[in-house]
């Protein structure tokens, strides 16, 4: 029974961090092709949100291959735990397949709003890795030790190209309230949905990787 909780609990960490890597890297897509096009001439900009989304591959490739190496597929896990899907599910009223992010980029208020959101989003998986570093049951898996050292590293990064484009174009940077959404959404995981995919029963594995499956 022990080692069911434990190979459940490694799994489901597992898996919905691939969950939220790949759909970081292939919604930055959608964003970077916007931004080029709205601003082609901010080389700084766009290099810094490349970085990120090179980051974001980087980070689903180190946990496609910790899963490998098990020899399990990850679980099916989907949006309902993607804090990026539902922070932009409240603030934009749509999912992020739906926003169109050449409207949201064309309109300063919008792109201002999403750079906190992403900004936010960041930041709360930044202090989410230093706590599981601290964790005796992450630290015995070496190879997990290791992607999460990798994350802690990289992730500063990451919301820099947003905090600057407020900073440099006069916005403000994220107020209570859009923390208290943050925090909420985390909070949401954490203490709901969680305890209750670690014992849904129904709760397939994936038959696919998520970057094997065709866009659309």
């Amino acid at each position: 029974m022990k080692n069911w909780f434990g190979r459940r609990y490694f799994d489901l960490l597992g898996s919905i961090y691939i969950y939220n890597e790949h759909r970081g890297y292939t919604a930055i897509d959608r964003v970077l092709e916007a931004v080029r096009t709205r601003w082609p001439e901010d080389h700084a900009l766009i290099a810094r949100i490349e970085s990120h989304r090179a980051d974001e591959y980087k980070h689903y490739l180190m946990f496609r291959r910790w899963f490998e190496r098990r020899g399990v597929m990850p679980l099916a896990i989907d949006r309902a735990c993607g804090h990026i899907d539902r922070f932009v599910s409240i603030m934009f009223g749509r999912t992020i397949d739906d926003l169109d992010p050449a409207l949201v980029v064309g309109r300063e208020d919008q792109f201002e709003r999403l750079c906190r959101v992403i900004s936010l989003t960041e930041k709360r998986g930044h202090r989410q890795v230093k706590l599981l570093l601290r964790s005796p049951r992450i630290r015995a898996d070496q190879s997990l030790t290791r992607i999460f050292r990798i994350i802690e590293r990289d992730e500063p990064g990451h919301w820099a190209p947003y905090d600057q484009w407020l900073a440099v174009h006069g916005k403000r940077q994220a107020s209570w309230w859009e923390r208290s959404i943050d925090s909420y959404i985390h909070s949401e995981l954490l203490f709901l949905k969680l305890p209750l995919l670690f014992l849904a029963p129904s709760l397939r594995r994936r038959r696919l990787w998520p970057d094997d499956i065709p866009a659309g």
